[in-house]
């Protein structure tokens, strides 16, 4: 079994901290999600544990301001938590943890390095966790079972570079009311695909920063060969002893909604509204977003005999809505109400003349 980190205080206590709110929802700036490591035929023969080829290892990271501190992520009514795939989390059989509990000299063995786990700023035991694209290529890891090679762009910097890894003393976790959950990010693989959370929390009680000025705090690696998704609520302490809450949706009171903190791998990185770089490209633009239900779709095309159809998503993938667009004449608008539909995050695909483009969409 993993160690736990687990505090026998009530939510109501831990909450009670949480009183005191800010006037200005400024401290959490973005969340991140890296692209960590893509594995290949080579890391799934070598994995102890089942790892598919082509599984994706995401890490997630808290981008805030200088003095603030990340506390906790969190669930209250009408906020839930949730990390999701639509396959299995690979979960390493070798000293694999639901944190990563692991020294760097045994990070060198198999894949214990693409292990699913939480976090509040590890990476592994003394070190912190950054971005690759930050790590100067220091003490860099070197796989003893000569895998984690592969340099797939679609993860940017190869492992055998930059590793993400840097010596520090990151904060200790503390789970409250999630041991049963968690358990899907323990020692066996492929042991289940959701990780979801009705009344609990993760936290650092001292509050967790990142290891220089860009206080960048790493809170998740996740490794997938499915589509992964998550909604996520985090409360920041600020540099004058008080906090801040962001939410995925719902927010009430002084919450703020930040949109980052709903992720759907499938539409990640698309560039909205796209830029037109040929003739048959379309510009795509949704007004009002965020929307209390009805909204404009507007498609413009310098083809003005475009055809194609629009499909919108909820956050799980099922289909909300889909028309048809015929003879858009180089503009097409269409007006569309959500009235109906549950608040949260939608994607609004647009495929013109067979190219394809999305745009995000919040429904308050």
């Amino acid at each position: 079994m993993k160690n736990k980190f687990t505090l026998n205080i009530s939510l109501a206590f831990a909450f009670a901290l949480s009183l005191t709110l800010a006037n200005a929802q400024t401290g959490l700036q973005n969340v991140i999600v890296e692209k960590y490591y893509v594995s290949d035929a080579n890391d799934s023969v070598a994995s102890l544990g089942i790892l598919p080829v082509g599984s994706v290892t995401y890490r997630v990271f808290l981008d805030m301001k200088q003095g603030y501190r990340f506390q906790t992520a969190y669930v209250v009514p009408d906020h839930t938590l949730f990390i999701n795939t639509s396959t299995s989390f690979f979960n390493n059989e070798d000293r694999g943890s639901t944190t990563p509990n692991f020294t760097k000299s045994q990070a060198k063995s198999n894949t214990v390095m693409l292990d699913s786990w939480l976090s509040v700023g590890a990476a592994c035991i003394g070190n912190f966790g950054i971005l690759k694209s930050e790590d100067n290529g220091v003490a860099t890891v070197i796989n003893s079972d000569n895998i984690l090679q592969n340099a797939d762009p679609l993860a940017g910097i190869p492992l055998t570079d930059q590793d993400g890894l840097i010596a520090g003393t990151p904060g200790s976790m503390i789970t409250l009311g999630i041991d049963n959950e968690i358990g899907v990010f323990d020692a066996v693989s492929q042991a289940g695909n959701s990780f979801i959370v009705h009344d609990g929390v993760w936290s650092c009680l001292s509050g967790a920063t990142g290891p220089d000025t860009t206080n960048k705090v790493l809170i998740a690696q996740i490794t997938t060969d499915g589509e992964l998704s998550f909604e996520l609520n985090i409360q920041v302490g600020t540099p004058e002893g008080g906090t801040e809450q962001f939410v995925a949706k719902n927010p009430v009171g002084l919450e703020t909604q930040l949109a980052g903190l709903t992720y759907n791998s499938l539409y990640a990185g698309i560039e909205s509204p796209l830029k037109k770089t040929k003739r048959t490209d379309a510009i795509v633009s949704v007004f009002p977003n965020p929307t209390w239900g009805d909204f404009s779709l507007n498609v413009k095309t310098e083809n003005h005999n475009a055809v194609g159809q629009y499909t919108i998503y909820d956050l799980l993938g099922n289909i909300v809505l889909r028309k048809n667009i015929e003879n858009t004449s180089g503009d097409f608008t269409d007006k569309v109400d959500l009235g109906a539909s549950p608040k949260g995050m939608y994607f609004i695909e647009v495929i013109i003349d067979g190219k394809k483009s999305t745009q995000k969409l919040i429904r308050n």
